[in-house]
């Protein structure tokens, strides 16, 4: 073992886009909240360098880190979780654990040996995973990785965290997986087999869950629990109930509810507690606010929300500030081609904010809502284009 610090691994099935960054960075705020020092690692597996030259419609949003740092959006929400300032350090795709192993191979670092995905791809991998241990500075380190069990890209993550797991010991480490619990609606039923099945894949490739967090949009009950537990080899109190809330800052406190802080400290071996009372004040606020604005974002990459997460969660923050709901009214540029179009997208608007965005799409429709808001007295923010 390198370290002291003890790591936390994040692991999806069924399908993507189940909300792994949230639970994480769930996970991260409740064990921050009880006095332990935290910090986040994003392990992307494909093999861009990173997303900054991808399609936001795919991706979602590029977050900038203060490095300069180009990541995933997940990264922005272990930022606003934990508030801790992430590095380069905290995130690693395929692409760039690959070009390392290749340029180490061209300098000859490995000897003349011949380089393949185990040891050298997964050795990488391992490193990059204790570069934010190695300082001692953090308690524990939380792993998301990216994709989903059974993805071929992702199998040699999989394996360095097996291997891993391995070199520091049963107590230092633990794995969380989150599945889909579908609720089918002719049947009334909630159903398990999509979760047994991705369980079942993950102990194929060597790992076993410790908790499964359960996506659903219905309530798990105990017998669901218990069949999970049976079946996936875990104790039915560590089948989590990741019920669809309001917001997702609801969701650490969903998770205290069912005393996840105390069971993985306690797997852990430690004997922190959380305290939640901040987050509690702040969702009764978000819950329950005085007054309301309305904000027009104009942007071209309005049909996907994701794109803008950063600023659509600064909204959120900023209103349970004021004690404020903002209601986000979505305005596609390319579709603002005269003054008319203006009056009629901006009717009974407060404010109006234009994201950034690359390229001259959509830029028209951007000077005619900037010259409505000029004309018409409108609290105005043009972002970085």
């Amino acid at each position: 073992m390198k370290s002291k610090t003890k790591f936390i691994f994040v692991l999806g099935g069924v399908m993507s886009g189940l909300g792994k960054g949230i639970s994480a960075s769930s996970i991260g705020y409740l064990l921050k909240s009880a006095g332990l020092k935290v910090n986040i690692l994003k392990l992307d597996p494909y093999l861009n360098v990173d997303p900054g030259t991808m399609n936001p419609y795919q991706h979602g949003e590029v977050f900038v880190l203060d490095d300069g740092s180009e990541t995933d959006l997940d990264l922005g929400h272990y930022e606003r979780f934990i508030d801790e300032n992430m590095s380069k350090d905290n995130n690693a795709t395929a692409g760039q654990i690959y070009s390392t192993v290749l340029d180490k191979e061209r300098l000859g670092e490995y000897l003349g040996e011949t380089v393949q995905v185990i040891p050298h791809v997964t050795d990488e991998i391992k490193n990059r995973i204790y570069q934010l241990s190695e300082s001692n500075k953090y308690d524990i380190v939380i792993c998301e990785v990216g994709g989903t069990v059974g993805d071929i890209e992702s199998l040699p993550f999989l394996e360095a965290i097996r291997q891993l797991s391995l070199d520091v010991g049963y107590f230092n480490s633990l794995i969380i997986h989150l599945t889909l619990l579908p609720h089918v609606f002719s049947s009334g039923e909630i159903k398990t087999k999509p979760t047994q099945h991705s369980v079942m894949k993950l102990r194929e490739i060597g790992l076993s869950p410790d908790f499964i967090f359960c996506r659903t949009s219905h309530k798990v009950t105990k017998p669901i629990k218990e069949k999970l537990a049976l079946f996936c080899n875990v104790k039915p109190s560590h089948v989590i109930e990741n019920r669809d809330v309001s917001s997702i800052y609801e969701v650490p406190l969903l998770f205290e509810k069912q005393n996840v802080t105390g069971m993985i400290c306690k797997r852990l071996q430690l004997k922190n507690k959380p305290s939640v009372g901040k987050l509690e004040n702040f969702m009764n606020t978000y819950k329950n606010p005085s007054h309301t604005v309305r904000i027009a974002m104009c942007g071209k990459y309005t049909e996907l929300h994701d794109a803008y997460k950063s600023i659509l969660e600064s909204f959120v923050h900023a209103g349970v500030e004021n004690n404020t709901k903002v209601d986000v009214s979505w305005i596609n540029t390319e579709k603002i081609h005269n003054d008319d179009h203006a009056k009629k997208s901006f009717k009974e608007i407060d404010g109006i904010l234009i994201p950034g965005g690359f390229g001259s799409r959509g830029a028209e429709g951007k000077i005619l809502t900037s010259k409505f808001a000029r004309e018409n007295n409108i609290p105005f923010l043009w972002g970085f284009v």
